[in-house]
């Protein structure tokens, strides 16, 4: 991989509602450049944003909120450019620039 690649970022905005933005630094909307390639050198895929989101961007210790065995929380719709995930290959689907991706919980406590 050269080093133009790994160097390569994509910018997409990523937004939480439904509470999740709690997780966030209780900030709904954010400007993420993500790198164009995991570090096996594969595209970027919502798998890898999830990661990503983790490990930079979540200021809360509890992730579980967010994700269950390194997967999406089930009750947490994910838009991608306002289309349900599922019509576009859910974690697999490859992040392309300027994409806009939402994260809803639709868990509520009681």
């Amino acid at each position: 991989m050269s080093a133009a690649t790994e160097a390569a970022a994509i910018p997409i905005t990523v937004d939480f509602s439904g509470g999740l933005e709690m997780l966030f630094d209780n900030q709904r909307r954010h400007s993420v450049s993500l790198p164009a390639v995991d570090a096996s050198g594969k595209p970027a895929t919502i798998a890898f944003l999830i990661d990503h989101l983790c490990r930079t961007l979540m200021k809360d210790p509890r992730a579980e909120l967010f994700v269950l065995d390194n997967h999406i929380r089930p009750g947490i719709l994910v838009l991608i450019n306002d289309a349900d995930w599922e019509l576009e290959g859910e974690e697999a689907y490859e992040i392309q620039p300027r994409d806009n991706i939402l994260f809803v919980s639709t868990l509520h406590g009681g």
